[in-house]
């Protein structure tokens, strides 16, 4: 039973890591370019935003199933069990999943500041995450930290990826993790 429950929370850390990074992949290189293709910088505001908005849920759900899965399986490990190169890859991960999660929360807050700006006036955009010279100031500034945020969550996703399929790897290599891993970890 214990193997199942890693094997399950396994899956759920790769659903979560993969619908997590390819949502904001889908948005960074295709939806917000294809905005321009609204004629109305006004209107591209308001389908950029209703688009992040209905996604971030998802993101955040995604990306602290991902968090939850790691942290919790971190718990149940002391460190023994694995090798010193292993051992920094782990590190490495924590980092990486640490800044995934805060660079997520903080689009998620800066996102709910600029729907709440775009209700009190309009937020023009050129494209999905680039500010027009129309936008309001705070504004801008909220679509720029957006913008930013998220080259870096993609980034720090990426990251985690890599270091997941290292650590898998080294995993598999090591027959003292192996056995362990089946009595310890969820």
């Amino acid at each position: 039973m214990t193997s199942l429950s890693t094997g399950t929370a396994l899956v759920l850390h790769d659903l979560g890591l993969a619908a997590g990074f390819g949502g904001s992949l889908f948005g960074k290189v295709a939806l917000n370019p294809a905005v321009k293709l609204i004629p109305s910088e006004e209107q591209r505001g308001k389908v950029s935003d209703a688009a992040w908005t209905g996604y971030s849920w998802i993101n955040a759900l995604s990306f602290g199933t991902a968090a939850a899965t790691w942290f919790v399986g971190r718990t149940r490990v002391s460190g023994r069990e694995i090798s010193r190169g292993t051992h920094q890859w782990v590190v490495v991960k924590d980092f990486l999943m640490g800044s995934t999660v805060a660079l997520n929360a903080a689009n998620i807050v800066a996102g709910r500041m600029l729907a709440a700006e775009a209700e009190k006036h309009e937020v023009p955009l050129k494209c999905g995450d680039t500010a027009s010279k129309n936008m309001p100031p705070t504004a801008a500034a909220l679509t720029r930290l957006v913008h930013v945020a998220g080259i870096l969550n993609l980034v720090a996703a990426a990251g985690v990826i890599v270091v997941t399929g290292i650590l898998n790897t080294s995993a598999g290599r090591s027959h003292r993790w192996s056995v362990m891993s089946r009595f310890f970890l969820p």
